[in-house]
């Protein structure tokens, strides 16, 4: 299953070139990636990733020139892979069938008391394995990005 977020594009995303600029593009993931994790994620179970989390990896694939417009874009993330200590998300940016970027990030949960990373608790991982997604359009490449399949 995939989480579908509906991010507003801003006039000063644009960059000289008249497109959205590469680094507003994680901007983008971050919003949808906030919402998963600390509004769905808190929903299903209200301890759920309460200590914090930090990024440990970020890949983006730019497909597509994205511009400005009024309609939002979309942003579907799901969860690629979970393991003990990081889960893996996917996302793609997109509109109707046009896919403007494919990325994936690893998210390490954090202790924020003891300034350290932590295991996932058995609660986060029974809610990413509600949006596992098998079915994507992607495998994973030896350095774990998302590439088509």
């Amino acid at each position: 299953m995939r989480h579908i977020y509906r991010c507003a594009l801003r006039w000063s995303d644009m960059d000289a070139f008249g497109h959205v600029n590469n680094v507003v593009f994680l901007r983008y993931l971050e919003e949808a990636r906030i919402e998963f994790f600390f509004r769905l994620a808190r929903e299903a179970a209200a301890d759920a990733f309460t200590g914090g989390s930090v990024v440990a990896r970020h890949e983006i694939d730019y497909l597509k020139p994205l511009v400005h417009r009024q309609e939002p874009v979309t942003i579907e993330i799901w969860v690629i892979k979970i393991g003990a200590a990081s889960a893996t998300v996917g996302y793609e940016v997109k509109d109707g069938e046009t896919v403007y970027a494919r990325a994936s990030t690893v998210i390490v949960p954090y202790d924020l008391e003891r300034a350290r990373s932590r295991r996932l608790t058995a609660a986060e991982r029974t809610f990413l394995a509600r949006f596992r997604d098998d079915a994507a359009r992607f495998g994973d490449d030896a350095a774990g990005s998302p590439v088509p399949s």
